[in-house]
């Protein structure tokens, strides 16, 4: 009996937060373990299809920087990375939308679908749904940034009932032109601030963004995250991250979050219980006001 009244205690507590992110937008960025281990993907979709009977509107937003690197490799094309950001040439742009667009999307908008879900599998190019340019003018080959995403097109979807899958590759400008590689964490924020989003939520391998003990930050701000990168504190890949969030919530995203993807049902932990997972980012008007700056950076 005890077990039974846990158990309804824990639906009656995540009360609130049904309501509260009920006819709610969430962007999810699918990546990591997460999109590896075969019961992971089970656990991903069971949430998704979940949020879906709660009147929550999920997008999903995957990567795939693991398989690419693994093809690349066989195929003996070379790829290296620049400050979290793949360099993409041409030949390795065919192997980044064949894995993207093809395997890893209709793939997961399959997995989804078996659950019950109502999903579909589209990349950027899809209706120029993303548009890009080559970064940083060139330097990182075919590494695209973003100049638009049409969040009228996903929203069309969502009122239709579908879960957009989203690959993360952008039309180029030219008839012919192999189109760009846009990296996931920044596409996923690109999206959300343009379906206007309550929140968008990276599944990450890391239990968040760590300090140099290793330690788990719980909450970050824009001041902080230049502090943290300014002593290396966040480097590699979590910088296209963290700067996607901050760029998130400050244009018209409530919060994001990086969390746990290794960890089962991380998203339900997240969004439905008090205490939440991982590191949430904010916005703080005064960087000096609700985050002590010192203990962070001596937690």
């Amino acid at each position: 009996m005890a077990q039974i009244n846990s158990k309804v205690q824990t639906l009656i507590d995540a009360i609130p937060y049904f309501k509260k992110f009920y006819g709610k937008t969430i962007v999810i960025k699918y990546g990591g373990s997460a999109q590896t281990s075969d019961d992971l993907k089970e656990k991903f979709a069971q949430d998704i299809v979940l949020l879906t009977l709660l009147g929550i509107k999920p997008i999903v937003v995957h990567g795939g920087g693991a398989r690419i690197t693994e093809l690349l490799t066989k195929l003996e094309i070379p790829s290296h990375f620049v400050d979290g950001y793949r360099v993409t040439c041409k030949e390795s742009m065919k192997v980044v939308e064949m894995v993207l667009s093809g395997e890893i999307n209709k793939n997961l908008a399959s997995l989804l679908n078996h659950h019950g879900a109502k999903a579909i599998g589209i990349s950027g190019k899809d209706s120029g749904i993303i548009k890009a340019v080559p970064k940083d003018g060139g330097k990182f080959g075919y590494t695209g940034d973003i100049t638009e995403v049409n969040g009228d097109i996903i929203n069309n979807l969502i009122k239709e009932g579908f879960i957009p899958v989203i690959a993360p590759i952008a039309n180029g400008d030219e008839p012919n032109h192999p189109g760009y590689n846009i990296n996931a964490d920044v596409a996923a924020c690109e999206i959300a601030m343009a379906v206007k989003a309550q929140k968008v939520i990276f599944l990450t391998d890391t239990i968040g963004v760590l300090n140099k003990q290793g330690e788990l930050i719980q909450t970050l701000d824009k001041a902080n995250v230049e502090m943290f990168k300014k002593d290396g504190t966040i480097a590699g890949g979590m910088i296209p991250k963290v700067d996607s969030c901050i760029e998130a919530i400050h244009n018209g995203v409530n919060k994001a979050h990086i969390i746990d993807g290794r960890v089962e049902h991380s998203i339900l932990l997240e969004l439905f219980t008090s205490d939440g997972i991982g590191t949430q980012f904010i916005r703080v008007d005064n960087p000096n006001n609700g985050i002590d700056i010192e203990k962070l950076l001596n937690s």
